[in-house]
Order: C-alpha cells, then sequence, then structure tokens
C-alpha cells in the first residue's frame, strides 16, 4: 500500500440540463483516475459534452456488492476515485452506499462534491413548507404493500417527498387519497430542469384526476410532493396523555390503554400508541 490512500469524491451530477453541472465537478472528473457510474453508457454523454476522457467502469445496484472490494482496494493505494449516478446527488434512491461505507471503514477520504438533487429542487419550487420534511424515495411497487407503507405515513405533519415511476403515478395518487384523504394538498414535479418540465399543485383528488385523464403527466422522471397531516390540538394530546396515564396505572396493556385514549381523543391512533408505549416504558425504567 502506497504512504498516501486516495480519495473517494461523491460527485453530483445534472438531472436533466447538463448546464446545470458545477466547474469544481467538471474539474473533479477530468483530475480522477477513475469514475464509477451507475450507467456508462449514459454518463458517457454528459462527459462527452465536457471533453472529459477518464475511465469509467459500471457501480450499478446489481454489481455494487462484488465491485465494492476492488474500487477500495485501488482507494487504498492511493487512488482518485469520483462516483456519480444517472443523475443528481449519488445515493440518494441511488446506488453508492457500499462504496461510501466500505471506504470510510478503510478510512479513505471521502469528499462531497455537492450539486442537483431531485428532491430537493421540487422542494423548492413547490410552494409546501420546506422548514421540515420527510424523504421517503420510492413507494413499494406492489399495491397492498405501497397502501400499507402510506397508512403508516397518514399522520405525518412533515411534508413528504417520493420519488414515483411514471406506469404507476395513477395508482399511487388513488392510494395516496384513500390514505391521506381527499384534500391533502400536493404538488407533482415532472422533468424537472427538462424541455417538458411540469411543476402541477392541487389537492390529492384533483390532482389524481389531472394524470388519469393526461396520459403525458406519467411520462419521465417526477417527483410527488404532499403536504402533512395537521398538527395535533395541543390540549386534546396532553388529554390523550393524561388519560394513557390512568389507563396503564389501572394495568391495561399499551394497546388496549391507546386504543381506548385515541377514540376518546380523536387524536391518530399511530401517534397515540407511540406516546402509550413512550410512557410505559418509562414507567418500567428502574429508578435512578
Amino acid at each position: 500500500m502506497s504512504n498516501k490512500a486516495g480519495v473517494l469524491y461523491v460527485v453530483a451530477t445534472p438531472i436533466g440540463n447538463l448546464a446545470d453541472i458545477s466547474q469544481r465537478a467538471l474539474e473533479i472528473l477530468a483530475d480522477v483516475d477513475l469514475i464509477a457510474a451507475e450507467d456508462t453508457r449514459h454518463s458517457r454523454r454528459l462527459l462527452g459534452r465536457y471533453g472529459i476522457a477518464t475511465r469509467l467502469v459500471a457501480l450499478h445496484e446489481h454489481n455494487e456488492r462484488g465491485a465494492v472490494g476492488g474500487l477500495v482496494e485501488k482507494l487504498e493505494h492511493g487512488g482518485r476515485v469520483a462516483l456519480i449516478s444517472d443523475a443528481g446527488t449519488p445515493l440518494i434512491s441511488d446506488p453508492g452506499f457500499r462504496l461510501v461505507r466500505e471506504a470510510r471503514r478503510a478510512g479513505i477520504n471521502v469528499v462531497p462534491a455537492p450539486g442537483p438533487c431531485a428532491a430537493i429542487c421540487a422542494l423548492s419550487v413547490a410552494g409546501l413548507p420546506t422548514d421540515r420534511f420527510v424523504f421517503e424515495g420510492f413507494l413499494p411497487a406492489r399495491s397492498a404493500a405501497r397502501r400499507a407503507r402510506l397508512q403508516v405515513l397518514a399522520s405525518e405533519t412533515r411534508t413528504l417527498v417520493f420519488y414515483e415511476a411514471g406506469r404507476r403515478m395513477a395508482a399511487c395518487l388513488d392510494d395516496l387519497c384513500v390514505a391521506f384523504g381527499d384534500e391533502r394538498p400536493a404538488v407533482l414535479a415532472r422533468e424537472l430542469t427538462k424541455l417538458h418540465e411540469t411543476v402541477l399543485d392541487a389537492d390529492l383528488t384533483t390532482l389524481a384526476r389531472r394524470v388519469a385523464t393526461d396520459p403525458e403527466q406519467c411520462l419521465g422522471e417526477s417527483v410527488l410532493l404532499v403536504g402533512g397531516a395537521p398538527e395535533p390540538d395541543s390540549a386534546d394530546a396532553e388529554s390523550a396523555r393524561q388519560l394513557i396515564e390512568v389507563l396503564l396505572d389501572e394495568g391495561l396493556p399499551v394497546s388496549r390503554a391507546a386504543a381506548i385514549a385515541a377514540r376518546v381523543t380523536g387524536q391518530s391512533k399511530r401517534a397515540v400508541y407511540a406516546l402509550a408505549q413512550a410512557l410505559h416504558d418509562t414507567s418500567e425504567m428502574p429508578p435512578g
């Protein structure tokens, strides 16, 4: 091994408009020994636009586990490697996690070269609250699993950000209407920074109807954003806490106490159960 280990650069690339790449990203991609790319054919178009001839190797979800060892060994011998995905910031619903993890474990310096990210790009123009948000990535492809996940998220008060394939967009919106209610505000940001960029905002029902009747809205790359659930009323939340404490003191199990408190106060079952579990766990702790 050389006396000086190499560097792994995590480089963001454009999500559509090739002019969005940073000058620093271009300098890194031209200077490194090797670029690990999600799709080498796709990445060659970007590199060709800027006259970059650095050698490319494939690193995608199907080969990452096996390819990481060789890349880390190269880094340990002083190599300089850039990690890029097809578009946007690597690791954000894209490959690269195993490489970054193993490089850090090996003591390799991992350096970010920040830039475009579809989720952040969509948030910046959606008009939904951005002070607190949750990135969920891709929902399950199968309807039953997707509905189950959405039920878990129904009481989330932060803005929700999803990636979704166009062929599943209509079904996803239908499931969102069922899980979240028809009137929740939502935004569909499609083909961001590209020629056919579209940002549609409406309640979930209206947005679902628009997508169902306009096949164009199911084409290309999309980010779907949904406003969070209303914050629980503080007085009702305190009432739920007090009632749970009484029920737990009477020996009721957590699930039963939570069900009664949710029914009486009108609070979210999920939130009340979490509160009941926390109160139960606290009561079980030995005195310090």
